[in-house]
């Protein structure tokens, strides 16, 4: 089945190249069927590619999902038109009083800002409040990961001698668990960001699990019990060049950074990286919307 998303959001024509099944509203109001409604706060500087990157693995997958675009409202983008944000974005109140089968809270480069000076975190904390009654489950990414352990948790994040980015090897810790059913005991996974939070930490809370980790980057995959929170460090979603992308942007920048580790060939930056995560990342995503969402979300919500 399909993704639907706004007839004319960039994405879809690279989406169509990919052969990747979408359909927009004027279609799927046609289907008889229940979707699944899921919502993606994009903190993303780049919004257009992170849309696209995250649609790919979302539609991979045999059920119909309804894809809902969310801004921030105390903050504007600098990086993505005012068009685009109006056409295709919504914000917090327009939606505040709908229920969603999943969401997604996205990266975002503010993480060697304290989480209380970020210029939306009390809009964050407002949203991060209402999907604990109005999502069946969310999904943090990367600095929304850290962002989650904080508040939820208590868990702060701490700040690196220097940036992690590279392709890591992750050893589960659980292969019974359905979000990682049919992942290798050790998988790959990139990562992109100046700060880390304590493993130790992870373990000690008794409301989270630690469901797979790197001894290189870290923890990676952490779960709530009650299921309701998935926090990934990383960046599963991340397309083959958009580590190089980066490091390319940080050089341009003056910043004194690695070489993104385990991803050129011969850490040669002249060399073509080779993806070897793309096979989890779809996996991860269709496991999250089958057993966490769809298997676990309302036919009706109430």
């Amino acid at each position: 089945m399909p993704i639907t998303i706004p007839k004319r959001l960039p994405a879809r024509e690279i989406l169509e190249e990919e052969n990747i099944f979408i359909m927009d509203e004027d279609r799927a109001s046609t289907q008889d069927i229940r979707p699944l409604n899921i919502l993606i706060l994009n903190l993303m500087p780049e919004k257009e590619k992170a849309e696209a990157q995250f649609l790919r693995l979302l539609g991979n997958t045999p059920l119909q999902v309804n894809i809902t675009f969310l801004k921030t409202a105390t903050y504007e983008s600098k990086n993505t038109s005012r068009y685009h944000l109006e056409q295709f974005y919504t914000t917090f109140e327009k939606i505040r009083h709908k229920k969603f089968d999943g969401m997604i809270v996205t990266g975002a480069p503010v993480e060697l800002i304290p989480f209380h000076e970020v210029s939306y975190w009390n809009e964050l904390e407002t949203i991060f409040d209402w999907t604990k009654t109005n999502v069946t489950s969310t999904l943090h990414i990367c600095w929304g990961a850290q962002a989650a352990l904080y508040y939820h948790y208590g868990i702060d994040k701490y700040e690196l001698p220097e940036k992690c980015s590279g392709i890591y090897a992750h050893q589960i810790f659980d292969n019974k668990e359905k979000l990682l059913r049919g992942f290798d005991d050790v998988f790959f996974a990139p990562h992109s960001r100046h700060t880390d939070n304590s493993e130790n930490a992870i373990l000690q809370s008794p409301e989270l699990r630690l469901l797979a980790s790197s001894k290189e980057a870290g923890p990676f995959i952490v779960q709530s019990l009650d299921r309701k929170h998935i926090m990934v460090t990383g960046h599963l979603e991340y397309e083959t060049d958009t580590l190089a992308e980066e490091y390319i942007r940080d050089l341009e920048r003056g910043l004194t950074v690695p070489i993104p580790s385990h991803y050129f060939p011969d850490d040669n930056p002249a060399q073509k990286p080779v993806n070897t995560w793309r096979s989890h990342a779809h996996l991860f995503f269709s496991n999250w919307l089958n057993y966490y969402v769809y298997q676990e979300t309302p036919f009706e919500w109430k």
